[in-house]
């Protein structure tokens, strides 16, 4: 029985922690979204200007090493805060 007990406790800890990795990566998801729109704004407004009628493929550049940009920089941040 006691041994019943403890398998629950731990399954137990074991759904609230997979629960808080779901609720954490969904947040995080809905974030990312939310820059996602933000950068691409910035580039329609402020980019497409600067180049005219041929700015689709040049900003879809710029819109994709921005991005890029920031996920080495998050990634690493990141990984540097695990390190410690």
């Amino acid at each position: 029985m006691e041994k019943l007990s403890k398998e629950a406790k731990e399954l137990k800890k074991e759904l609230i922690k997979q629960m808080l990795a779901l609720a954490t990566t969904g947040f995080g998801l809905v974030a990312a979204l939310a820059w996602n729109e933000l950068i691409q704004e910035i580039v329609t407004v402020y980019i497409k200007p600067l180049f005219g009628k041929s700015s689709g493929i040049v900003s879809m550049a710029i819109y994709a090493v921005f991005i890029t940009a920031i996920a080495v920089l998050v990634t690493y941040q990141l990984s540097k805060l695990a390190k410690e």
